[in-house]
């Protein structure tokens, strides 16, 4: 499969002691790359979303904490590792549900702890190119894990954005897709909006045209008429949290897509990292759901459209059941109509 003509993009890159960061929140109609050298900044631009996607803010993360070592590092040589610690915090701090976050972090912390006496930065940016590159390559295997369980000749439907602008590079769900589609299996996507932040019509749109697969948006209340009219054969998401039993945390509206997508007898596949499986977690009702400001439901952008005087509940994600998923595709292996058994078997593969 030549996947390669239809991945083309790259939201986070590493040069001259440098992060630089698409900033996601101006696409698609200006393109800016972002640097930052402060650990500070860099969890602004987490909670900010500057860079969103679970794996993507995972990816940010420990690249923050190479900058913050390098930082305090040059501070004070014998007192880096205490000072580094409010660096840790603020960047744990910056989104809650997303658990690829905490998963680098610790990753990073495990490295920093083994490490002796000189200048950190050396060993803890080897760390955070290796958690990247395994990225990308976790989303090329699952990529042809999920395009093999797509039989093919219908179009698929998406929520949010999952691709590029998502992880390290490749995508999640959008990786899956992006390997059916080269592979000759999917002739077209149907992305949602995705309300409020509209990451479907202003990412998962863009990605799709730049790298020349036919896309198609809708409204989030649109996908039931779609899936009655017989049009898509999978809904595929990612998620940014999944526990052990299964059950899915994903971009709100999921949940909404899902149940639609039982009803209609349209399967739901969804794409996710072993990094985003939280195994200590039993069950999704347990899952921190971050919850954002009224503001980004009152308007679209800077413009306000909500009558004044309304108020507005804003949670970030939704809970999807595992009865209502066919598979859940990792980098490690399928898992067909997931329960805490077959994850745990899964994990432990």
């Amino acid at each position: 499969m030549h996947t390669s003509a239809h991945d083309t993009i790259r939201a986070i890159e590493w040069r001259d002691d440098t992060l630089y960061l698409l900033d996601q929140r101006i696409l698609p109609h200006s393109k800016q790359r972002l640097s930052y050298t402060d650990p500070v900044k860099v969890a602004e631009a987490i909670k900010d979303m500057v860079v969103r996607g679970a794996p993507a803010i995972g990816i940010t993360a420990a690249y923050g904490v190479v900058l913050a070592a390098m930082r305090r590092y040059d501070e004070a040589r014998e007192e880096w590792r205490g000072r580094i610690e409010k660096d840790f915090a603020h960047l744990a701090a910056s989104r809650p549900t997303a658990v690829n976050l905490f998963w680098a972090l610790e990753r990073m912390g495990r490295v920093m702890r083994e490490l002796g006496p000189g200048n950190p930065a050396k060993a803890l940016l080897t760390e955070a190119q290796a958690i990247h590159a395994e990225d990308i390559a976790a989303n090329q295997r699952m990529g042809e894990l999920g395009a093999a369980l797509i039989e093919g000749g219908k179009a698929v439907l998406t929520h949010c954005n999952t691709g590029s602008l998502a992880t390290g590079g490749y995508g999640t769900a959008l990786g899956v897709i992006r390997s059916a589609f080269a592979a000759g299996k999917v002739p077209s996507v149907y992305a949602d909006e995705t309300r409020p932040w509209l990451q479907g019509a202003r990412l998962t749109a863009w990605e799709l045209v730049q790298d020349k697969i036919p896309v198609t948006l809708l409204a989030d209340g649109a996908g039931a008429q779609l899936m009655k009219q017989g049009r898509v054969s999978w809904l595929i998401v990612g998620s940014d949290r999944i526990a052990a039993n299964g059950d899915v945390a994903n971009k709100i509206g999921t949940y909404h897509a899902a149940i639609a997508a039982k009803y209609h007898g349209v399967k739901v596949m969804v794409v996710a990292p072993t990094s985003t499986v939280d195994m200590s977690l039993s069950g999704g009702e347990l899952i921190p759901i971050e919850q954002r400001a009224p503001e980004e439901v009152f308007g679209l952008g800077a413009n306000r459209v909500a009558a004044e005087g309304a108020e507005a509940w804003n949670p970030a994600f939704d809970v999807t059941p595992a009865e209502l998923i066919d598979a859940i595709v990792t980098e490690k292996g399928v898992v067909l109509n997931p329960t805490t058994e077959k994850m745990a078997a899964m994990m432990a593969g």
